[in-house]
């Protein structure tokens, strides 16, 4: 199992000089990858762009690039341009992001998202591929027809031969697509003890376009906070789980609350939601079950950390993207140190 580092998104308690600290201290230790995220905020490729500047060997992952933000060809050409001034370091993560973003911010109606996603890739990989980017789907139509366009093809060439794309999804047919379009799956609160379950339907993904899932990579993402103080270690994890589960979206549609309710937690799920919409998030932060804290996140003292980064790697996780939860960027550092250390 390898160690990748999130460092999520620029302007969040970090300077840009912290994060390229981060960059180095985690390729100096080992880590395989570094991902940085977007909503709306900083964007992901600019600040990989800074990164790989400043590093050698390091993986560079977008984790993710918006698919309502930019065109799949300007994906392309964006990845395309990180991996030649990088070296061939890029790792293309994709996401819809939610339906307030794409449709709040971006613009653009959150609705045939199966479809989307699966066309979207396509002509990424068309374009990735240096061939003339013609396309006649459901979402996406190029050259638009009845007008001057041309195909037209991607005028640089990617470092790497195949730029790897994986799928931050997480509903059962979106994870499928993943296991049938995509070189792997960048899921958030991943349970390892549920990934004989999570992988169904990424078998069934596979299975649709008649390839193995050997070479596939699940690369959870996953909260770290090592401490001797269980109590404080879990207390650290409760505002993004409460924000997650119980603010992010709507009652109808948060896709994180949906995954938390598979994972057994069900009436803990609904009354961490309904606490936060009311208002009261302090609450919400303490109905949170220590044991979903323990099932999602990486915290407490060394020896519980070390049992559960063997967890992670028996469950098959191919690298596991960690972000350290601490407040100042020394102690991030730190945190990076520590599972670098158990995990060896």
């Amino acid at each position: 199992m390898k160690l990748g580092v999130s460092i999520g998104y620029w302007g969040l308690g970090l300077t840009a000089a912290d994060q390229l600290e981060i960059a180095q201290t985690a390729e100096e230790l080992g880590y395989d990858s570094i991902w940085t995220a977007e909503a709306y905020g900083s964007d992901a490729a600019t600040v990989l762009a800074w990164l790989a500047a400043g590093t050698k060997k390091i993986k560079l992952g977008s984790g993710i690039f918006q698919i309502p933000a930019r065109s799949a060809a300007m994906t392309a050409m964006t990845a395309a341009t990180i991996d030649n001034l990088s070296g061939g370091r890029m790792l293309l993560g994709l996401g819809t992001s939610g339906p307030q973003v794409s449709e709040g911010f971006h613009g653009v109606r959150f609705g045939k998202q199966l479809q989307r996603t699966r066309e979207y890739v396509a002509v990424v990989r068309l374009a990735l591929e240096r061939k003339k980017i013609e396309f006649h789907g459901e979402t996406l139509e190029l050259p638009l027809p009845d007008g001057p366009g041309k195909a037209l093809k991607l005028t640089i060439k990617p470092v790497q031969e195949r730029i790897p794309i994986f799928l931050a999804v997480l509903g059962p047919k979106n994870v499928a697509l993943a296991g049938e379009i995509a070189d792997g799956w960048l899921p958030v609160f991943f349970s390892p003890e549920h990934t004989k379950a999570l992988r169904v339907p990424l078998e069934e993904g596979a299975a649709r376009a008649g390839r193995s899932l050997d070479d596939f990579r699940i690369c959870p993402s996953v909260n770290v906070m090592i401490g001797d103080d269980l109590e404080s270690a879990r207390n650290a994890m409760r505002p993004v789980l409460a924000l997650y589960v119980g603010g992010m979206g709507s009652r109808e549609q948060n896709f994180y609350n949906q995954v938390v309710q598979r994972y057994g937690f069900e009436s803990e799920a609904k009354q961490i939601q309904d606490l936060y919409l009311e208002g009261k998030r302090d609450e919400a932060m303490a109905a949170i079950p220590d044991a979903l804290i323990d099932t999602v996140s990486l915290c407490g003292p060394k020896d519980v950390v070390r049992e559960r980064l063997a967890v992670y790697r028996d469950a098959g996780v191919g690298t596991l993207g960690v972000t350290p939860t601490a407040f100042t960027a020394g102690e991030r550092l730190e945190q990076l140190r520590l599972v670098a250390e158990l995990a060896a």
